[in-house]
């Protein structure tokens, strides 16, 4: 049973039928799903979904599917890290990393987003599906069609990373390299989506798939014994993941899951691709394109489609943001290797190098509890380490050679 009644739009409030529509046609204002939280309070509760497997969907009532979901009955559910080693480091007492670095099965949060996606384009009766992506989304929008058993496109920049492009091209699905950056790979699929019949993840069914983000934010505050952090540091391309954060900290507050959400937001971006970060920075609320030049690609948006709202939420929430050079990320890349054992992508690079400029600013205080959001897998984006993770010793195989090389 679905708690869903309807869409909503963000800025003047009409209600709309649950359909694949993602732009109010009063306002030109995006829509998002509106549910009857009264009556899912009379039934959703922490007994429940304790009753349940460990995947993302034991949050189901929050989610806007009809039916039985098809695909992403692996996905979610992904580590809460104590990194005692990291916050040595980083001088803080309280510090966790949320790891979709291993989220089942393209290893990133866009699992998570794809799963619900798919699963209501399968409602819709839609018979292909597709999507833009800078990597991460056309992985798992791959694998995940394959799965179900759909068609599939996925358009991505033609300078994509190789191990990204790989990691699509393997479950057989139509991979069209377009020669531009996100933008207007964006900006075409947009003309694609209007014309051809297809379930476009991040466009028109958007407003579904966006939903499939929050049950990251319920991972952290049940994984926290049923409460909400203090600070959660998140990476922003389209700004999405950083408004869904906040919205699903509060449906668990307004379901009485948690007691209250004392949470600060804080957008990470890379310096080549800093829309959002600039915004904040500036106090000012008009996100302004800029053209993305960073080894961070899957963070690559230099127009963000929820940029605003992303901004809206840093702020209310009393956060702040900040952005990481290339070199920044490199290392914040081999910070996390060396102190946690994680091997994060570029994204979660700048998201380590951020949250430290920020503790060490004294914008994150240091004695409270803080999450670091690590969103992908750094074996898709060996490139960007390549000749900077030290160097192999090379030996004869005999004890003496090896003697040799430690000294």
């Amino acid at each position: 049973m679905s708690y869903v009644k309807g869409l909503k739009c963000r800025e003047c409030g009409r209600l709309f039928p649950k359909e694949p529509l993602y732009v109010c046609e009063y306002c030109f204002g995006p829509l998002e799903l509106d549910y009857d939280y009264i009556q899912l309070k009379k039934i959703f509760n922490r007994e429940l979904i304790t009753s349940r497997a460990k995947n993302l969907w034991r949050y189901k009532e929050l989610l806007p599917i009809d039916g039985n979901p098809i695909v992403g009955l692996e996905s979610g559910f992904t580590p809460l890290v104590k990194a005692s080693n990291l916050a040595k480091k980083l001088g803080v007492k309280e510090l966790y990393i949320k790891d979709d670095s291993v989220c089942h099965p393209t290893l990133s949060f866009k699992d998570r987003v794809v799963s619900v996606a798919i699963s209501k384009a399968k409602e819709f009766g839609f018979g292909t599906v597709a999507c833009a992506s800078t990597g991460n989304l056309a992985n798992s929008v791959s694998a995940q069609a394959a799965k179900a058993g759909i068609q599939c496109f996925v358009f991505i920049p033609s300078d994509l990373e190789a191990g990204k492009v790989i990691a699509s091209l393997i479950y057989a699905p139509r991979v069209i390299a377009v020669e531009g950056n996100y933008d207007e790979v964006n900006r075409l699929c947009t003309e694609v989506a209007a014309k051809y019949k297809w379930a476009f993840v991040n466009i028109n069914i958007r407003p579904y798939y966006a939903e499939g983000s929050k049950t990251y934010a319920y991972e952290i505050a049940e994984q926290l014994g049923w409460k909400a952090p203090r600070h959660i540091i998140v990476p922003a391309a389209g700004g999405s993941l950083i408004t869904k954060i906040y919205k699903g900290l509060h449906e668990f507050k307004k379901l009485d899951l948690i007691n209250n959400v004392p949470t600060k937001i804080y957008a990470a971006q890379a310096k080549g691709c800093a829309p959002i970060v600039n915004a904040i920075k500036e106090g000012n609320e008009i996100i302004k394109p800029v053209k993305p030049n960073t080894i961070a690609k899957s963070l690559a948006i230099g127009n963000p489609a929820d940029g605003y709202y992303a901004f809206k939420t840093v702020t209310t929430s009393g956060g702040f943001a900040d952005d990481a050079t290339d070199e920044e990320i490199i290392e914040g890349i081999k910070l996390l290797a060396s102190t946690e054992g994680i091997f994060t992508e570029t994204a979660g690079g700048v998201t380590v190098a951020v949250a430290r400029k920020l503790i060490e600013s004294g914008r994150i205080p240091k004695d409270e509890s803080i999450v670091i959001s690590i969103t992908g897998n750094g074996l898709k984006t060996q490139e960007a380490v390549l000749g900077r993770a030290g160097n192999v010793l090379k030996i004869k195989p005999n004890i003496d050679s090896f003697e040799k090389s430690l000294s």
